[in-house]
């Protein structure tokens, strides 16, 4: 008689049923997932979980990971042995990585990106107006910017956007890095599409050539007032030999520059200048 009521309530009431149903079914599935969590749990390395605290977190992929946490990973696992990798900890991080790995950190030298090019709006002489697309990609596919020289900084910013340390900026439509909040993570070089941003060891007293032009000697100083112009005046004076004239612009061998600044002075358009980079700090 009871089990008649109950079935007649059932029938009564098909939302108190449809209710049943979906509470044992979601019963049924929790239960379900957590079984499958408890045999296919992944557990966490505790080496790489010490050494995601040690990272800075930037997660730039200067390293050559997806990111701090694979770095970490790699350590962890021995599949990477270099404590050294990570470009925004520098030394300091270098020496923690490697005290948590019980290995030696090695020498850690710090990098800076520089812009090679002077060519700002009121250096550069304008060759058209552009109105496409404001991306340095996007202009790069159809011209080599509104700029009269061919080969200089488009001015749109794709490195600004792509740092993660905020330490570019666009000035007068030449962009600019503030070398002391620069981490060295190469981002900026790798979405550069006139390749121009080099990155360049963090010391004092080296002269850099602030240009990229090759075009020739007279074309060039027509489209930018700061343009090597391969004039040679600074192979000749160089008592080191460190510089040489290739595809009609100079290039500095910084590994024999002294930093005697003889080319700046001699330079007649200002395009080698000391290197605007300050040395690295103490750790």
């Amino acid at each position: 008689m009871n089990g008649l009521i109950s079935v007649s309530v059932l029938a009564l009431h098909p939302v108190l049923l449809a209710v049943i149903l979906v509470a044992a079914l979601g019963i049924l599935l929790g239960l379900g997932i957590a079984v499958a969590s408890y045999f296919l749990a992944v557990k966490e390395d505790p080496k790489a979980a010490e050494l995601v605290e040690i990272l800075p977190g930037a997660n730039c992929g200067a390293c050559g990971f997806s990111g701090c946490a694979g770095y970490a990973a790699a350590l962890a696992s021995g599949k990477e042995v270099n404590c050294g990798l990570c470009a925004p900890g520098g030394a300091k991080v270098a020496k923690l990585v490697a005290a948590c790995m019980g290995t030696a950190a090695g020498s850690v030298k710090p990098e800076c990106a520089q812009v090679l090019c002077q060519g700002n709006c009121n250096n550069m002489n304008k060759a058209f107006d552009y109105a496409g697309i404001q991306t340095c990609a996007a202009m790069s596919l159809v011209s080599h910017g509104p700029g009269a020289c061919d080969f200089g900084c488009l001015g749109l910013g794709d490195c600004a956007a792509a740092c993660p340390f905020d330490a570019i900026r666009v000035i007068d439509n030449l962009a600019v890095i503030r070398s002391d909040m620069c981490k060295g993570c190469k981002k900026c070089v790798s979405v550069c599409p006139q390749k121009i941003i080099k990155m360049f060891p963090r010391e004092e007293k080296k002269a850099t050539v602030y240009c990229n032009n090759q075009d020739k000697g007279p074309t060039a100083r027509k489209a930018c007032k700061t343009a090597c112009i391969a004039c040679g005046a600074c192979v000749r004076s160089c008592p080191q030999k460190a510089i040489e004239i290739v595809d009609n612009h100079a290039v500095i061998d910084i590994t024999k520059c002294t930093g005697c600044m003889t080319c700046v002075n001699k330079c007649p358009t200002s395009a080698i200048l000391p290197q605007l980079i300050p040395a690295a700090a103490e750790e």
